[in-house]
């Protein structure tokens, strides 16, 4: 289109353009210790039952003997229980008999050990035995949040402009960050963290939609990627703020201070050229190009400015002309319909694994923060293999391949001896950098199978099974205080599956893509032909061809955060799509 026609002449991606990508990106870093946070806010230490004789400083170790003549077995776990304690009344003279009293009382009060995690809203709320689905639900509702917001503020930065939604989800996010960190009770401290949640949307995405609409089509996969590698820096430095940090207060307050640094912005990154011209506003636009072209020390040639103008124009009657596309459309025929439910599916699978993973590593046992510094790191290879395979090898190749890969290593987790705790880990590791490279790959991958005309609309439906996906990992992770390994073989039977199945759709590198419902539903059930043997004689095949250079800009990887922003990353494309 017009608008990169106009990059050439700016140096492509120039100093300027590198410049305002650089900025974008640290927002990821902030953003990824409040979607991380909760490991450590929420960590649940070992603890047992506060015996009625023992004061409030009660040390957690209980000598052996003592043990078996305070506390039950618990036949589930087959341990002493946690929940309950023997009803006795723990005189000399009990403890001296060595005959453990016959009856069971509930526990009121709980003693933690304090050696991994001095303090953390678990131990300050009590949220164990039948509480603990609290602390699963505090992490569900901040991906409630985080839907929410990628929805409402995704909404609002195509009305209103990227720049205000991104400031006023800056200036939300750090509001909402400290109350969280000084809420005195769980209610407050939740409904924080959910507005949180909502706001990483507005940062992070906003922020990714602005950089990825003045980058060209040639760039948009590696500036996509290195784009994701700062969320993973951010991933990483959150354990070197709790390995500092003991007290959870203190480490909400300050993983959201760093964000009061983007307000500067304000006066260093500008509104996206691209939506200034899709919503009517072309001289601003003009402006932002002009200023770009000198700060790279180059000249935008006029003619250039008034085809931009141009083709605005044109783009702005189509859009008025063209019917809006419905969802139902894809359930109306048979092969569109199988497809469809295949994505969602592989979308639903690689959050929840995703965001099990990240958020299982206090359960893997050995060091907690190390676990959780290794968890991040393995995304840095695994964006890598993106760059150099996606495409190269084919993007069903690669799903398949990295979904069956990390299903395979989880469920070896359930063969391993719990004494081999280090094997345990090394394999979940394996696995978290598969399903993050599945997960980078589904994005594009589900854009180039649905037709243009529903591709917005589809890929809507795919993150919206993915934010599922990612509300019910807690409740997953949960499962582990029963069995330590079952929610990796959950996690793990789910990305073997979806691997599997996933050879049942179509491949799509180097194909024409699907334009209308007709080419959606015949795409996988008849020989496409590549766009290398297509030629450029025909406007379709040059329509397709633009088509498939938007599509590059769906190419990075999440973690992240990276699930919530195929869609949204779309919004910056050529074309004003709505989403």
């Amino acid at each position: 289109m017009a608008y990169d026609d106009i990059l050439q002449y700016l140096g492509g991606f120039g100093r300027y353009q590198r410049r305002i990508y650089v900025l974008l990106c640290l927002p990821a870093i902030s953003c990824a210790f409040h979607k991380l946070a909760g490991v450590f806010l929420l960590a649940a230490p070992d603890y047992r039952c506060r015996l009625p004789y023992e004061l409030a400083n009660a040390s957690y170790p209980l000598p052996n003997d003592r043990l078996s003549m305070a506390y039950p077995i618990d036949t589930l776990t087959d341990k002493y229980s946690t929940c309950n304690y023997l009803d006795a009344n723990f005189t000399d003279a009990y403890w001296a008999s060595g005959t453990p009293a016959a009856g069971v009382r509930p526990c009121d009060r709980w003693v933690y050990d304090r050696s991994k995690f001095e303090s953390s809203t678990v131990t300050e709320w009590d949220m164990v035995c039948d509480r603990s689905w609290l602390r699963a639900s505090a992490d569900s509702l901040f991906m409630v949040g985080v839907m929410l917001g990628s929805i409402g503020f995704g909404y609002l930065s195509d009305k209103y402009g990227r720049k205000p939604i991104f400031f006023a989800s800056l200036v939300l996010q750090v509001i909402f960050g400290v109350l969280a960190g000084i809420a005195p009770e769980f209610f407050t401290y939740t409904l924080a963290r959910m507005v949180v949640g909502a706001t990483t949307s507005g940062v992070f995405l906003v922020a990714y939609v602005i950089a990825m609409e003045m980058v060209g089509p040639s760039d948009r996969l590696y500036a996509g990627v290195v784009c994701m590698m700062f969320f993973s820096v951010g991933y990483m430095l959150t354990a070197g703020f709790a390995y500092f940090i003991h007290d959870w207060r203190m480490l909400q307050i300050a993983l959201t201070v760093p964000g009061v640094l983007f307000l500067c912005y304000w006066w260093f990154i500008p509104e996206s050229a691209r939506w200034l011209l899709s919503n009517g506003r072309p001289t601003e636009a003009i402006t932002l190009i002009e200023k770009a072209a000198r700060s790279n020390k180059l000249t935008v040639p006029q003619e250039a400015l008034d085809k931009l103008l141009e083709e605005d124009k044109v783009q702005q009657q189509d859009d008025t002309n063209e019917p809006k596309p419905s969802l139902l459309d894809i359930f109306k025929y048979p092969n569109l319909r199988r497809k469809a439910l295949l994505i969602f599916f592989d979308w639903f699978v690689n959050s929840l694994t995703y965001y099990g993973l990240s958020w299982n590593t206090n359960n893997l046992g050995g060091n907690p923060l190390l676990n959780f510094v290794i968890s991040g790191a393995v995304e840095i290879p695994a964006y890598s293999f993106l760059l150099l395979t996606l495409n190269r090898w084919g993007r069903r190749t690669i799903l398949c391949g990295c979904m069956i890969l990390a299903g395979t290593m989880l469920l070896t987790t359930m063969i391993v001896p719990s004494s081999q705790q280090w094997l345990i880990v090394v394999l979940a590791m394996l696995g978290k950098m598969a399903i993050t490279s599945s997960y980078g790959t589904v994005y594009v991958f589900s854009a180039e199978q649905f037709p243009t005309v529903i591709r917005n609309v589809a890929l809507g439906a795919s993150s919206t099974s993915a934010r599922v996906g990612g509300i019910l990992a807690p409740y997953f992770n949960l499962l582990g205080d029963y069995w330590q390994p079952l929610p990796l073989l959950i996690f793990g039977a789910l990305a073997f599956v979806g691997g599997v199945l996933s050879l049942l759709l179509p491949e799509t590198h180097n194909q024409k893509l699907p334009e209308t419902i007709a080419d959606g539903e015949n795409f996988g059930k008849q020989k496409t032909i590549p766009d290398g043997d297509a030629g450029t004689v025909g406007g379709a095949d040059r329509d397709v061809e633009r088509t498939a250079e938007e599509l590059q800009v769906l190419s990075k990887p999440e973690p992240a955060e990276g699930e919530d922003t195929a869609a949204d990353a779309l919004k910056g494309e050529e074309a004003k799509q709505k989403y």
